[in-house]
């Protein structure tokens, strides 16, 4: 029933994340119910440590829950083995990090051909296709660039750039206009 236009592409039902520090055990989720269907744009608003990065961490595949159901593309994420859902991940979910997580020593063009490759695509198919999405964010001037030779907007556009050039089915993006200039 992959695919099925009634299906929602992330359901979340009571879904539960906790953390320890130190001696406390800190509950970043209580019961979260999260319905998202395909195509739809949905933005978690709301203040800082509330819980939106460990929602989305765990919706993308990132982090485990703890108790609930998560259900991506109507697959079970905390039932997939590590391999698996590291593959699933790398076909089906696009992720922009708050911190950009660019390799420093890679050049843009380099960080955002990574999904392509693990997908395995040939270097040169994989460096186009990367060259092609750098052009769309408007960074084709800085292919060969390294992240610490960019402003904190243009590395942003390249994490965005590397999140969708394996055209993800779900993207999932912490904070993505945080460094970007109005332009």
């Amino acid at each position: 029933m992959e695919g099925s236009p009634t299906a929602p592409a992330v359901l979340c039902r009571a879904v539960t994340k906790s953390y320890v520090s130190g001696p406390t055990k800190v509950m970043a989720l209580r019961g979260v119910d999260l319905e998202v269907r395909l195509g739809e744009l949905l933005m978690l608003v709301g203040p800082s440590g509330c819980g939106k990065t460990t929602l989305i961490s765990v919706v993308a595949g990132i982090l485990d829950h703890d108790e609930g159901e998560c259900r991506v593309f109507q697959e079970d994420l905390r039932a997939m083995g590590r391999n698996t859902k590291t593959l699933f991940r790398g076909k089906n979910v696009g992720f922009v990090f708050q911190a950009f997580n660019l390799l420093p020593t890679l050049t843009a063009l380099e960080n955002v051909s990574i999904p392509l490759l693990l997908l395995g695509l040939k270097k040169a198919e994989a460096q186009s296709r990367a060259q092609e999405m750098l052009t769309r964010v408007g960074l084709a001037d800085r292919l060969q660039s390294l992240p610490a030779q960019l402003s904190g907007g243009q590395a942003q556009r390249v994490a965005i750039a590397r999140a969708l050039v394996h055209r993800p089915r779900l993207i999932v993006c912490d904070e993505p206009t945080s460094a970007l200039d109005a332009d």
